[in-house]
């Protein structure tokens, strides 16, 4: 079982920037992907950004060149920097692990709400 805890979300001014990261533990393997997801009110949960076990990275349209998506291994801990934050990007944000295509694992969530 693999646990996912979400931290670093909160109430920002637009332009602003946070960073969110997701620390896990229990049995996650070495080779696994790391995502974020986002959904706002009233909208379907979307992709945001994942980094893979080699480091590669996807983003978005709606966020590349915005948001970093980052992980560190040793602190089982993955990242999401977000700058030049817009209101449209208010939303509960949610990190998830897994492979092949298929997150296995999330966590509960962050809010983050900009404000315009």
């Amino acid at each position: 079982q693999v646990q996912l805890v979400e931290s670093g979300g909160g109430l920002v001014q637009a332009g602003g920037s946070l960073r969110l990261s997701c620390a896990a533990s229990g049995r996650t393997g070495s080779s696994y992907t790391a995502g974020w997801f986002r959904r706002a009110p009233g909208k379907e949960r979307e992709f945001v950004a994942a980094v893979s076990w080699s480091g590669n990275v996807v983003y978005a349209d709606s966020v590349k060149g915005r948001f970093t998506v980052s992980r560190d291994d040793a602190k089982r801990t993955m990242y999401l920097q977000m700058n030049s934050l817009k209101p449209e990007d208010t939303a509960v944000y949610y990190c998830a692990v897994g492979g092949g295509g298929t997150y296995n694992y999330w966590g509960q969530g962050t809010q983050v709400t900009v404000s315009s």
